[in-house]
């Protein structure tokens, strides 16, 4: 009797001769979405409805080569293959080095058949970067898709962000093949396939991540940062320009140096993560220094019984009292958060005490579609701006001027700010 490997592997190999002889399509369930894995470095994963081993992705580059004009290199990657269900089939590769490329291009093959060609453009410190912010989508599938059609008609029907920054709960269950598809895939798709062309910054959050942070665990389609490392020689802690592999990590945004942290998790590896990321010359020389972390330091709606009964009002109690003294001593810009789902913002001096200090703003974006947030539980005195109801974030980093515009669902400006250098 076969076991169950063999079965699978049996029926993937029928299913790759029925499809190159044309009898059989295997159809594509989950178009390609991209992340950013480093600086030099894109995580692109799909879905089929059925096995195959023919999937490949082929990815090339426009190089800027001084003195030499343009090139094109050509690289052909063999999908990495995991079976979530029976009816539910996985491909995962990782793009790059791509170098100095100002253009990555990506397809996804099988056999004769091959997804639409899809362009990343990759912008450089002195140009204009435009990044959309977003979080706390779960469980609102509906108010997300008005999200996104207002996303869509503010950067107009033929051009798309140059990246994402996802900051935390884009389902409400890992565990719920539905929720990712209902809740993430779909209205991505149907509000105009960003996700295709725009990098995603993932900031892990409470809902759409699997804390065991384990190989095997449920994080199905942002598992990035687990098996597929050793495989492309990305295991190592430190990879290039001081980017970390963990779910804490750091990406680059045109002029602004972002640092990732898993608010879930909090480690000795963390910290020390943070410490040292904060002291780089990576991120001291940058225009501007942001944190994106999945619960707030400062949080002033809830739901008042959890809140005090239930012992959510702990939950960042470590990044309030451990990370942001340090997020003020070495000059933070911008703290961006989701979790609360409401929209605030705040900018305070670093040291109360000084006026010399500098300022940080602390924002809370999140409105993407999960239900509200309506009720005050604490109050800091420290935020300007408080807006109960769904929205997005357009952050534009432009060399030495950063500009932030917060717009609700409707496309109507709820708050806006600028940092200029």
């Amino acid at each position: 009797m076969l076991q169950d490997s063999q079965v699978e592997t049996l029926l993937s190999i029928i299913h790759d001769w029925l499809d190159g002889q044309g009898f059989y399509a295997c159809k594509i369930r989950k178009l390609p979405m991209v992340y950013e894995h480093g600086h030099e470095h894109y995580y692109v994963v799909w879905e089929t409805g059925c096995p195959t081993n023919g999937y490949s992705l082929e990815w090339w580059t426009d190089d800027v080569l001084p003195g030499d004009g343009s090139s094109t290199s050509y690289h052909f990657v063999k999908a990495q293959y995991k079976m979530i269900d029976k009816s539910h089939h996985r491909y995962s590769v990782i793009i790059g080095p791509v170098g100095l490329a100002t253009k990555v291009h990506y397809r996804t093959t099988s056999h004769s058949k091959a997804t639409a060609q899809y362009s990343i453009t990759r912008r450089n410190e002195t140009e204009l970067t435009r990044v959309l912010v977003i979080a706390d989508n779960q469980n609102g599938p509906a108010e997300f898709r008005k999200v996104l059609s207002s996303v869509r008609k503010h950067y107009g029907s033929n051009n798309v962000p140059d990246a994402i920054l996802h900051v935390g709960d884009s389902l409400q269950n890992t565990n719920k093949l539905s929720d990712w598809q209902n809740q993430l895939f779909s209205p991505l798709e149907d509000g105009g396939g960003f996700q295709h062309r725009s990098p995603t910054v993932f900031v892990p959050g409470n809902h759409d991540h699997d804390k065991a942070r384990t190989p095997n665990n449920s994080n199905l389609y942002t598992d990035m940062y687990h098996g597929v490392l050793t495989t492309y020689g990305l295991g190592d802690p430190v990879v290039v320009n001081g980017t970390y592999h963990r779910f804490f990590h750091t990406a680059s945004l045109g002029s602004a140096r972002v640092i990732v942290l898993d608010s879930e998790c909090p480690s000795a590896e963390q910290s020390e993560f943070l410490e040292r990321e904060l002291q780089s010359e990576a991120f001291q020389s940058a225009q501007f220094r942001i944190v994106a972390v999945h619960v707030p330091p400062y949080i002033e709606f809830w739901d008042p019984y959890t809140w005090s009964e239930r012992g959510e009002k702990h939950w960042g109690e470590h990044i309030r009292l451990e990370y942001d003294p340090l997020f003020r001593r070495h000059n933070v810009d911008l703290v961006i958060s989701g979790h609360q789902h409401n929209y605030q913002r705040g900018t305070v001096q670093r040291d109360p005490q000084s006026a010399d200090s500098g300022s940080i703003t602390y924002a809370i974006v999140g409105g993407a579609g999960g239900g509200l947030d309506l009720e005050r539980v604490e109050n800091w005195y420290m935020y300007n701006v408080t807006y109960l109801d769904h929205h997005f974030v357009s952050l534009e980093v432009d060399n030495r001027q950063l500009r932030w515009l917060a717009k609700n669902k409707a496309g109507t400006v709820i708050d806006q700010f600028n940092i200029v250098r």
